[in-house]
């Protein structure tokens, strides 16, 4: 494995359930195949790890988002392509994550967009339906809202399409950027 000259950080972004892990987990393993380094940083590892001691508040997400915003920022400086999925529903936090990745390396946010129906509809750990009988507080899309990206770099609908349709889509999108080689 070659660690790029420089690194990036690619920021997915969407409802719980809109596949932004899946989405980072197949990008990277593209990307290790070509011979880079890549590296992904999702909601479960970090909350198992880095963020065991906050919850669901508004601050508590954001001094969440923030610490997951220093390691990408530390590991994409250090030449590892950065596939960071995080619900981060708050677009001040996500600018706030954006000025601290970029002030040393370049950072893209992507919008995985699904419908409020078709999360609830995969809904892979039951929280959907545990937050709508009103078991899980402070749920993204149910009783905390998600604030839609006014500008990402990159939208993928993640809906009625395979995964791998999206995966190809951040990937050449990527490589038009000159940040990756072409797949």
């Amino acid at each position: 494995m070659r660690c790029l000259e420089r690194g990036f950080v690619v920021w997915l972004t969407g409802l719980p359930a809109s596949g932004k892990s899946t989405i980072a987990q197949l990008a990277a393993a593209r990307v290790r195949e070509v011979g880079v380094r890549a590296e992904v940083l999702d909601g479960d590892w970090a909350r198992s790890t880095i963020s065991t001691d906050v919850g669901f508040s508004r601050d508590d997400r954001r001094r969440h988002l923030l610490r997951v915003a220093w390691v990408t920022r530390l590991l994409a400086r250090n030449g590892v392509a950065v596939f960071a999925a995080f619900v981060s529903p708050y677009r001040d936090v996500r600018a706030e994550v954006r000025r601290i990745v970029e002030e040393e390396v370049p950072f893209f946010e992507v919008y995985v967009k699904v419908s409020l129906g078709e999360a609830v509809r995969r809904d892979p750990k039951g929280l959907y339906r545990r937050a709508l009988a009103g078991e899980v507080k402070n749920f993204t899309g149910v009783d905390d809202p998600y604030e839609e990206p006014e500008s990402p770099d990159l939208v993928l609908v993640n809906e009625g399409v395979p995964v791998e349709v999206s995966v190809g889509r951040l990937l050449g999108f990527l490589a038009d950027l000159g940040v990756l080689p072409k797949f």
